[in-house]
């Protein structure tokens, strides 16, 4: 629903075809009295997919998330230019969303972030995500832990973060309910500057292999240590539903020679040949990852 010119429900027999609406995709730049609107007959909402053109606050929008009665998937992704802000253009519209949070299975937020961003928004919808499946969200750093750890989501299949810590995806995975299916992190950052990155990413394939036993797709950051490649093992051989890995290693934190880190690398790929499960078929590796395969490599 883009660039409307005229009030829709006018339209003949408008109420009898918009009372069962189910699914509506708009931006921001529709006025907000269209979606006012809306609000008296689209009550049945459950998927709801917003495109943020403008940088301002549409309060035609929070009013229809206000009066809907099972909205179960909300996408919202910023799409402007604007650098400067006096206000937050979200608060309203997720203060509405918030009330929704425990019907909501399905969240996915991309957000272009900018001095003075208003995060304590979020800080008030997690936590009341009781029921959510899929959580998309590219960026994450405006969560403390005393409230990460509130985070239960008993039902989560899918945990799509970009920035987030190795620290802050193990707290998540913990207290997640045993159905994860693909955790999919982008925590380059992490790798170069989260404080005891050995230890966390330790921890993290730990809490993979005690607490996603459906896990499918995978992306994994570690350092190429003994201990590191015990416990990737041990993952292998413990989730066996795993299709595809994504692997992020670093000798950032280690004094290596390039015979050492080629030696590191040929180790993981003889954990894989040993120990991978039959369901994988997808092994990617973050930057280079140049290896000689020589017989003895393979032949295990």
């Amino acid at each position: 629903m883009r660039s409307i010119k005229h009030q829709i429900l006018y339209f003949p027999e408008a109420k009898t075809r918009l009372e069962s609406l189910c699914e509506l995709k708009c931006d921001t730049s529709i006025d907000s009295s269209y979606f006012y609107g809306l609000v008296s007959i689209c009550q049945n909402i459950q998927r709801l997919i917003i495109v943020n053109v403008i940088s301002k606050t549409n309060s035609g929008i929070a009013k229809l998330i206000e009066v809907q009665k099972n909205l179960k998937y909300f996408e919202w992704t910023d799409n402007f230019y604007d650098d400067f802000f006096n206000y937050s253009p979200y608060k309203e519209i997720f203060l509405e969303l918030e009330k929704k949070a425990g019907f909501l299975n399905h969240l996915e937020l991309f957000f272009l972030c900018f001095e003075g961003f208003d995060f304590t928004i979020m800080q008030g919808l997690l936590p009341k995500l009781h029921n959510i499946k899929t959580l998309k969200i590219n960026e994450f750093d405006f969560i403390d832990e005393s409230i990460l750890k509130t985070l239960v989501y008993n039902d989560l299949e899918i945990l799509n973060i970009d920035y987030i810590t190795i620290n802050e995806a193990s707290i998540i995975i913990e207290n997640s309910g045993g159905h994860l299916k693909k955790i999919s992190l982008k925590p380059y950052d992490s790798v170069y500057y989260e404080d005891n990155f050995s230890e966390n990413s330790l921890n993290f394939i730990r809490r993979i292999y005690e607490n996603c036993p459906l896990i499918e797709y995978l992306s994994l950051a570690f350092l190429p240590s003994k201990n590191h490649f015990i416990e990737f093992e041990k993952l292998l051989q413990v989730c066996q539903n795993l299709k595809s890995l994504l692997l992020i290693t670093s000798n950032f934190y280690m004094q290596r020679t390039d015979e050492k880190i080629l030696e590191n690398r040929e180790e993981i790929l003889k954990i894989l040949i040993k120990s991978a499960p039959t369901n994988l078929r997808e092994i990617r590796f973050f930057d280079e990852f140049n290896v000689s395969l020589e017989e003895k490599i393979i032949k295990i």
